[in-house]
This record gives structure tokens, C-alpha cells and sequence, in this order.
């Protein structure tokens, strides 16, 4: 397969996002010729991006700059768009995000490109490209072939098990102006809020959730312990969110945040369908509630019957004990 185009995502300190990795080792295993990677920003990649990327096998960095706002998706795609047609790349990869897949689709208006997002697996079946990803609240897995000479395809993060490749690269840099037109330059960023920092990782690429329902009755203190222990992040229902109890950013579900973590802990959850088209991909689902038949239960590798302000804390100082 032809050259393959990858999003590369970093923080505004130029970390790459966790996801960003997975996206680079599907990208080796989709094309024999070179991974590209889009980087978006003001500034370009330090040198120790690079050298990440480079372990990565990533060949070529594009540096997309504008004097439009990158952040804003209709100047991304534009960037994209113009740095597909440029490397003839047959791909684009992004992590399925809110805001990548607003850009996925405006590069579909613009290319006639075919997209599929929120996918969990990807492989070149006679030279085009079949996506695999759960539909219908997780209980039904598809695969769609894209048949359009170009594919866009947002991936969950934790869907590939991200490794460096066996020969590593020393990227080229190339800088990549973007000239935004009048379309694109009528939507405009008013203000940007940074959350405040938790020391957990981001919840749509976090490994580990610990998610808090209706059974916290809004004290998150034990799924916040947990989660500190675990490493993970912390997720919340609908309702809780609805309560004011978390913020919405942490709502997980069909009008939320999609998450396939390789353990989900559900705490005070009752698993109701919305929420568990956001989470049943996830590897292991463990979950806590004093109803026994609550319809989590039904999905869940573990269950356990109790009391989640009793269970959580027995948990998290028992993994406490046993790191010493």
C-alpha cells in the first residue's frame, strides 16, 4: 500500500500523546513505503519527539504552520488535505478524538474521502483498507472495507499495542505552510480553558478507568483513591455528571467519552445501555454494586457484591500493601 499520513497529537509543551504511538505502529503495518506524521503547532518537534518518532520508524515529519488558528478543525484539515495531496499518501490516521474526527470529516468534504472513526482494528485486505469497530452500544462488531482511493480512519486509543519499529529512522523535518481560505477562516477560537492538572492520565487513552454512578452519591473520594493507586483515570455516568457531582468531561458513554481501556472498574454503575456503548470494548470490566442484579453485572469479567465506600478503600490499601 501507498504512503501513510499520521496525526501526530502533543501537548502544548510538545509531549506526543500516548495514543499517537499506536497510530505509528499501525501505520508500519499498513503501508511498504513511508509513515509521514503531521505535526500542527506554532512550534516544531524538540529533539526529543524526534528521537521518538524516530524509534517509531517514522520517515518524515510535515510542520504544519499557519497565521489561522490550528487548533480550529476547518484550518487542520485544510493542512491535512494539502499534505495528503503532497505526499500522495493513501491514509490518514488520527485518534479518535472529538476534534480529530470534526477535521476527519472535513477532509471527507474535501477529498471524497472515505472515513470510519472510532475503529479498533485496521488491515489491508487486497489492497484496501477494512476497519474493524463495535456498533449498536458494543453488542455488534463490524468491518467495513473503504473502497475510495483515499481512507481516513480515527482509532481508539488502546486498540494496538504500541512497539518501536526494528529499524529505526532519523526523521526530516519539513515545514508545511498552511494557507487557510475565507471558509475556513470563519470559524474562530474565542478562548481556550486548560483543565487543571490531576496527575492521571487522560481519560479516552488511559490503560486503567475507575468510574464512579449513581452509588457514589456523589463522594468520588474512593474512585479517586483507586485510581491514584491503579494509575489510572477517573470516569463518571451521565448521572453523576447531570448531579454536578464530576465535571462532564468525564462522562463516558454515547453522549460522552468512548473508552477501551484494558481495565474498566465500575463503581456505584448500574451499566445502563448509554453507558455501556461507551465502555464495553474495554479488555476486562470489573464491577461494584449493591444491587446484585444490576445489569453491569451481565457484562462483567468480575463482579462483586457490596458496598463501593467499603470495597474501594479494602482494595486500594490492600494493592498499597502488597508494592510495599
Amino acid at each position: 500500500m501507498s504512503d501513510t499520513l499520521v496525526l501526530l497529537d502533543h501537548s502544548d509543551a510538545g509531549a506526543l500523546r500516548t495514543p499517537v504511538r499506536e497510530l505509528v505502529t499501525l501505520a508500519r503495518t499498513l503501508t511498504d513505503g513511508t509513515v509521514h506524521g503531521a505535526w500542527a503547532g506554532a512550534t516544531g518537534p524538540d529533539e526529543a519527539a524526534l528521537a521518538e518518532l524516530g524509534a517509531l520508524g517514522v520517515g518524515t515529519v510535515h510542520h504544519l504552520t499557519s497565521d489561522a488558528d490550528l487548533h480550529v478543525a476547518p484550518v487542520l484539515a485544510q493542512g491535512l488535505t494539502s499534505l495528503l495531496g503532497a505526499t500522495g499518501a493513501a491514509a490518514l490516521l488520527v485518534t479518535s478524538t472529538f476534534e480529530n474526527k470534526e477535521a476527519a470529516a472535513y477532509v471527507a468534504l474535501a477529498t471524497g474521502a472515505g472515513v470510519v472513526t472510532d475503529a479498533d482494528a485496521v488491515e489491508v485486505v487486497d489492497d484496501r483498507l477494512v476497519v474493524g469497530k463495535t456498533v449498536f452500544a458494543g453488542s455488534w462488531t463490524s468491518r467495513t472495507a473503504i473502497r475510495t482511493p483515499l481512507a481516513v480512519v480515527a482509532l481508539k486509543a488502546n486498540s494496538v499495542t504500541a512497539t518501536d519499529a526494528d529499524v529505526p529512522s532519523s526523521p526530516q523535518v519539513v515545514t508545511h505552510p498552511v494557507a487557510a481560505d475565507a471558509a475556513a477562516r470563519r470559524v474562530r477560537l474565542v478562548s481556550r480553558t486548560e483543565r487543571p492538572a490531576t496527575g492521571r492520565p487522560d481519560l479516552g487513552s488511559a490503560h486503567i478507568v475507575v468510574v464512579g454512578g449513581r452509588g457514589t452519591e456523589g463522594d468520588f473520594s474512593a474512585v479517586e483513591e483507586l485510581a491514584d493507586v491503579l494509575g489510572g483515570a477517573v470516569g463518571a455516568t451521565r448521572v453523576a455528571t447531570d448531579e454536578g457531582w464530576i465535571g462532564h468531561d468525564a462522562q463516558i458513554g454515547q453522549t460522552g467519552v468512548t473508552v477501551s481501556p484494558r481495565l474498566y472498574i465500575g463503581a456505584g454503575v448500574s451499566g445502563a445501555v448509554h453507558h455501556r456503548g461507551g465502555m464495553q470494548a474495554s479488555g476486562t470490566i470489573v464491577a461494584i454494586n449493591s444491587d446484585a442484579d444490576a445489569p453491569i453485572f451481565e457484562i462483567a469479567d468480575l463482579g462483586i457484591v457490596g458496598d463501593l465506600h467499603t470495597v474501594l478503600p479494602q482494595a486500594a490499601a490492600e494493592l498499597r500493601r502488597l508494592r510495599g
